[in-house]
């Protein structure tokens, strides 16, 4: 790449998308390196049709070769959306992007985002404003896709009623997303990097009661590749490795900027593509990227889709709110639970809940490296508990949690720190 375009990106809003637009399309270039066009499209069918619910990893639904390609196609779309809408490619624009790129391997695809998107479309238009305004929250809010295929799929209506009734869910539950979202930010005082993951979690859950109460039950889906695939492991490292390439290369201050973004405590909202510029948060995102990579390595856990998924939202919110710094405190306290309880360290669950713990990376940032493992540590004792609520309905369970988390915590915190500060 042209030295004259990566210097003069931090100012183009053109350059930014088109970065964005090469690292989805690219994506897609690589689904067929994995699988052949018809094994590609036969994957594609059954990540489309299947019930999504938690944790449904499309790498043994549809194959590696479609995980890609329908995480590709679900970047490229909400790229386009945001460049259609002006909407500038900041750090809660690329979080988004990628958190729908990492759920893309186990949840979300591309019918059963539409519904969502398309019912905070109208929510704007009914308030007579700009779609670019909720644009955050639609992304976002396709954390609940599972209602949408699982009414579709997963409840035994025949195929057309069920897809109108699943995309009237879909479209339902983007008119409501938005008026919800702004209110929950208060519980969790923005502690809580995935706010639309708490709230999502309550919405997934008054619909899970609906359902119960009418008679409809089922249990959370544990489907994932046990084994990592090599290839994939090399395409991820290289994925990430050109985004620390880029960072580097397009900023001769970038690693002074860098030290400067991991003082951040990263608190909602920080933008960090507003504060220290693009170069520096895509350097921020591929370092994230590359140690979540070694961190599941270490543990000899499986490279499978909900553990992409979380690393690819690690890498997303590399641009909004996180860097190694807070996270890893939160990363500790997690494993030190986990070392307590028993737990495989290996195990996929645990995986998950270690990087998407890191929504609570503001506590450590804000309040100290201890106030961040104890945040990790009782993180991991509540997510596997409030499965069960929503059903596997929401994917950000993990968001769920660390609501609740935070709400508890940052009382008591602050309520000390006042004490100290007297």
């Amino acid at each position: 790449m042209d030295n004259a375009i990566l210097k003069s990106m931090e100012s183009n809003e053109k350059i930014k998308y088109r970065i964005m637009y090469v690292y989805s399309i690219g994506f897609i270039l690589a689904s067929f390196l994995f699988d052949s066009f018809d094994g590609v499209m036969e994957g594609i069918l059954n990540i489309m049709m299947s019930p999504t619910l938690l944790l449904t990893d499309y790498l043994v639904v549809g194959g590696i070769g479609a995980s890609l390609l329908n995480s590709g196609l679900l970047m490229l779309l909400t790229i386009f959306i945001a460049s259609r809408n002006n909407t500038l490619m900041n750090g809660p624009l690329i979080a988004a992007i990628y958190t729908v790129g990492g759920f893309a391997f186990f949840g979300k695809n591309i019918f059963n985002i539409l519904g969502i998107l398309l019912g905070v479309y109208i929510f704007s238009k009914i308030q007579k404003d700009h779609f670019s305004r909720y644009i955050i929250i639609a992304y976002f809010g396709t954390a609940l896709s599972p209602v949408v295929s699982q009414v579709s799929y997963g409840m035994g209506f025949s195929i057309v009623p069920g897809i109108f009734l699943g995309v009237a869910a879909g479209i339902f539950i983007g008119l409501i997303l938005p008026p919800l979202a702004s209110s929950f930010v208060s519980f969790h005082q923005g502690f809580n990097l995935y706010n639309i993951g708490f709230t999502s979690g309550v919405i997934g859950m008054i619909f899970m009661s609906v359902f119960r109460l009418t008679g409809y039950d089922h249990s959370p889906e544990q489907i994932f590749v046990t084994k990592t695939n090599v290839p994939l492991l090399i395409l991820l490292a290289l994925y990430f490795l050109s985004m620390v390439l880029i960072g580097l290369v397009s900023s001769k201050r970038a690693w002074k900027e860098y030290l400067s973004l991991m003082k951040n405590p990263g608190r909602l909202v920080t933008d960090f593509v507003t504060l220290h510029g693009f170069s520096v948060s895509v350097l921020n995102m591929g370092i994230l990227g590359l140690l979540g990579i070694v961190l599941v390595s270490i543990l000899n856990g499986p490279l499978n889709g909900p553990v992409i998924g979380g690393i690819f939202t690690l890498v997303g919110f590399g641009a909004f709110g996180k860097h190694p710094l807070n996270a890893f405190p939160v990363v500790v306290g997690v494993l030190v639970s986990a070392l307590l309880s028993g737990i495989a360290l290996s195990s996929t669950g645990l995986l998950l809940t270690i990087l998407f713990a890191t929504t609570l990376a503001p506590i450590s940032g804000h309040y100290g490296y201890l106030a961040g493992i104890l945040a990790g540590f009782l993180h991991l004792s509540l997510v596997s508990n409030l499965g069960y609520l929503h059903g596997g309905m929401n994917l950000y369970n993990n968001g769920f949690s660390g609501g609740f988390i935070a709400a508890f915590l940052v009382p008591i915190f602050e309520s000390y720190k006042k004490e100290k500060d007297l």
